[in-house]
């Protein structure tokens, strides 16, 4: 082995091999993949092999169909035969939900070039002829689905990376990492030491093992996964070489499909089982667990009511194996922070479905800097420090369970919670507060009350029973006043001497002066956008930047890797865990402060946009006059330990003008009607300022520069592409969820990013992105919100208070 490469990627699986397939393909041939065994031990070699597209989520979609893309062509772009059966999919439904979730899935396939079909019963049992329909309202067929030898994908893989230059070890463990004198990364295995540039850590359910060596936990268990084969099935034999789509019933748990001349059965049984919570065993590699058919046993029962062909052989084989699970089943992709040229790719829980497309991304991510997708539903930053083995455990096993649970817009589940909860967390309890978890921090959602609708389901592709709720308190916050604890916003300090001259080059737009607050924009070399803040300047050398509670290590890292080498004068300190926020919003809400304060309200001594230390009962809040939600208001900042006593102080003085509590959905629900972007929904790397629409928070002329300046430059020359406008949706009782398709006729012009219903301006409301010829208020597109094209005209923003007049009351 030789002892220098300028990347080394750790693990040998179908990804790790994907990871230096791909990085040879930019031009990266001076890379080096080490694997403890042999190339597929892990979860790979024992993997089913089968190759979806379908996902709700529509940057994993892109993954998968580049995987899928990418096995159609590898055994004749590499020379190495495999077997690759692409027999279609059969997705079945019992429910109006699933049928709902399949509508709005098939529309973003389309989107992406992949004909998804609706089928109605009597299609299904055309397509295959072994599946009885009682029970079924409806099918989803996805034409591209199959299956593929893993062994011999993984293989394929590795030829074609070797042929371009790289060089793989086998049996060769990695047994610690350090840095060398000169910051690169020291690898020292069995066989010798290798230093690099760059680490990817491919290691499957030993990624955390590989990062524990470099100081870090991933939040990764390992669950037991059992899927059976039949013996031979006469009538399978009988038709030759002709194969079955694969069936997945969701709605009971299980996919089945043809191998051979046999039937597969994978169920995600309710009683999911972790294993190694102390420890991997050292030299399991090729092994499996001992069967345990009991879990099965009433999956294989239903699975043989809707294919009785399956109960009429005996089972030939059953797999049990490990496979990694992080707490919401994507896998931990990118960057680890602090880490500078360490890289996560692994805890990947369909792996081989998802192997092609990881490799793509993190061969970019480690090439160029930056995907080309942003990943952030897959990124390793985002658990923060309350996910250990506990939290991981709890959402782990509950993910498993829901497998194949419906996709809903919204849905707050129930493990490892609560994790972190503000200090009013059961005073909105016995308000009648119901949460979800953001960041791993308890938020309510919304308000429960005495008469509300009981019984109903939580989560839907419609409007569920919560939208009452949700109007009664976005009713409040329009004409009286409003309180919302908002725990777990990312705060930053930045101070010293050169502080105003780093943020000066870290962000698009202008600085503030003292006493001011701005939204602004960070942006990545190529000018998409990297992260969303408000930075206030507290004083000529002190300034905070806030921004969302889920980003903390995504801004903290980003933040961290640009600061100056020697310091220049530049200090930052993350103040996350010291301060939490309430946020008083109305036309009431100076009246009801004005109670509780002796500082100036007015505009002339508070303006919009300003910020100021005031005092309320024993605390000292740093109070800005902004907010999320479009009407006169403060966010109040204030020390963890004082936060109850001033929600109770504003509790207490609010009764006389009439204070309600609001939640999460209501300020969703209030800033779509303001056109306000949400970070990861609407502002992704994949979308520059000047396509968000957000070029008045841009100085294209700035003297100092700024990250992207030159990217966007030419943007601006040449003009975006696409822009953000708001859409007034002529909707029935399904709103425009993220990733509906907006058109223009029957051609697809656009992305919705967010949507709901505005109560202020009883409206159907969506923000997305648009063809830029299209983007004219006035004009006439269409939005396909659960199969149906709904009417969909451009507006104008802001849709509400378009001069801000109610803001600067």
């Amino acid at each position: 082995m030789r002892s220098h490469a300028r990347v080394v990627v750790i693990g040998g699986g179908a990804v790790g091999c994907s990871a230096l397939y791909h990085l040879t393909g930019l031009g990266v041939t001076d890379a080096v993949l080490l694997e403890r065994d042999e190339l597929t031990a892990g979860s790979t070699w024992h993997a089913a092999g089968n190759c979806p597209n379908f996902s709700t989520s529509w940057n994993l979609l892109k993954l998968q169909r580049h995987s899928t893309r990418l096995y159609a062509g590898l055994a004749a772009q590499v020379g190495y035969d495999i077997n690759y059966h692409v027999t279609g999919s059969i997705r079945l439904a019992h429910t109006r939900d699933r049928v709902d979730e399949f509508r709005h899935v098939a529309s973003q396939a389309r989107a992406q070039g992949i004909e998804f079909e609706m089928l109605t019963p009597a299609e299904v049992a055309a397509r295959h002829p072994f599946v009885r329909t009682d029970g079924i309202i409806a099918g989803l067929y996805d034409p591209q689905d199959g299956d593929i030898d893993p062994a011999q994908l993984t293989q394929a893989l590795a030829k074609g990376a070797r042929d371009r230059g790289a060089e793989i070890h086998r049996n060769t463990r990695v047994t610690a990492i350090g840095r060398s004198s000169g910051g690169e990364w020291r690898i020292v295995t069995n066989r010798g030491t290798i230093q690099c540039e760059s680490v990817i850590n491919a290691a499957g359910y030993r990624g955390g093992e590989i990062a524990a060596m470099v100081g870090e936990y991933l939040p990764v268990v390992t669950l037991a996964h059992q899927y059976i084969v039949t013996e031979d099935i006469p009538e399978l034999v009988a038709r030759g070489a002709a194969r079955l789509p694969l069936v997945r019933d969701p709605d009971v748990s299980y996919y089945l499909r043809q191998e051979r001349h046999s039937l597969l059965l994978g169920p995600y049984e309710w009683q999911a089982t972790a294993h190694w919570l102390n420890g991997i065993p050292v030299e399991f590699a090729n092994q499996l667990f001992d069967n345990d058919l009991g879990r099965l046993e009433s999956y294989i029962e239903a699975a043989c009511r809707q294919v009785p062909l399956l109960g009429t052989v005996g089972i030939k084989t059953v797999i049990n194996g490990p496979i990694p699970y992080a707490p919401d089943g994507n896998p931990l992709i990118g960057p680890a922070p602090g880490l500078p040229g360490f890289f996560h790719c692994c805890a990947f829980t369909f792996g081989i479905a998802q192997a092609g497309g990881a490799g793509k991304v993190i061969a970019e991510w480690v090439a160029n800097g930056q995907p080309e997708w942003d990943m952030w539903p897959l990124d390793s930053r985002r658990f923060l420090d309350f996910a250990n083995q506990k939290f991981a455990l709890a959402k782990a096993i509950e993910t498993y369970q829901h497998e194949y649970g419906v996709g809903y817009p919204v849905e707050e589940r129930a493990a490892g919670r609560p994790a972190k909860a503000s200090p009013v967390y059961q005073r909105l309890r016995d308000e009648g507060a119901r949460f979800g978890a953001r960041g791993g921090w308890e938020r309510a959602v919304y308000f429960h009350k005495a008469g509300d609708a009981q019984g109903l389901p939580e989560a839907s592709f419609r409007r569920p029973h919560w939208h009452s709720a949700v109007e009664r308190e976005c009713a409040a916050v329009a004409t009286r006043v409003a309180v919302l604890d908002l725990p777990g916003f990312t705060k930053f300090e930045v101070a010293g001497a050169g502080a105003g001259a780093w943020l000066d080059r870290m962000i698009a737009g202008a600085v503030p002066r003292q006493g001011r607050t701005a939204l602004n924009y960070f942006c990545a070399p190529a000018g998409g956008i990297v992260s969303e803040m408000t930075v206030t300047a507290l004083a000529p050398d002190r300034y905070w930047l806030i921004s969302a509670a889920a980003g903390e290590r995504h801004d903290e890292h980003w933040l961290r890797a640009h600061l100056p080498t020697r310091g220049d004068g530049v200090r930052l300190e993350n103040l996350s865990a010291r301060y939490g926020s309430l946020v008083v919003v109305g036309p009431r809400s100076r009246e009801l402060l004005a109670t509780l304060t002796a500082a100036d309200l007015s505009n002339e001594g508070f303006p919009w946009l300003a910020v100021r230390s005031i005092d309320i009962g024993y605390a000292r809040a740093i109070a800005l006059r902004v907010n999320f939600v479009g009407e006169l208001g403060w966010e109040l900042h204030l020390p963890v330990e004082h936060l109850q006593s001033v929600y109770d102080l504003v509790r207490a003085a609010g009764e006389r003008f009439g204070i309600s509590d609001y939640g999460l959905y209501a300020m969703e629900s209030l800033r779509l009607e303001k056109c306000y972007r949400s970070w990861k929904a609407d502002l992704t790397t994949e979308y520059t300022p000047l396509m968000a629409s957000l070029e008045r928070f841009v100085k294209l002329d700035k003297a100092g520069g700024f990250i992207g300046q030159d990217a966007l430059q030419r943007e601006a020359a040449a003009g975006p592409r696409e822009r953000f406008v708001p859409l007034l949706v002529d909707a029935g009782d399904a709103d425009a969820t993220p990733v509906s398709i907006v058109y223009e006729r029957d051609a697809p012009v656009g992305l919705v990013t967010s949507g709901g219903y505005g109560y202020r301006l009883r409206q159907s409301i969506a923000l997305a992105y648009v063809r830029t010829d299209l983007a004219v208020p006035g004009r006439e597109l269409e939005v396909e919100i659960l199969g149906e094209r709904r009417r969909a005209v451009v507006g104008r923003e802001p849709l509400y208070d378009p001069d801000n007049l109610r803001l600067k009351a």
